[in-house]
């Protein structure tokens, strides 16, 4: 399983919300609503968001064996 809870403590640290993010990147709805829900999205979407908050993967996404 994809966990996006690194990014949601990474948003909190740089005192960021969702909608801040969303804002810094260009993301869709749909494609927040997926990660709020641990659903995978694109890895074009992820590089997006590591360019714009500047860190690596792993501040955004964990793999969690099932």
């Amino acid at each position: 399983m994809i966990s996006y809870n690194p990014l949601w403590h990474t948003l909190l640290n740089r005192g960021m919300n969702k909608g801040d993010l969303k804002d810094a990147t260009g993301l869709s709805y749909g494609t927040m609503a997926s990660m709020g829900k641990n659903e995978p999205v694109n890895l074009k979407q992820i590089d997006r968001i590591c360019k714009a908050l500047n860190c690596g993967i792993s501040d955004v996404i964990e793999y969690i064996p099932d």
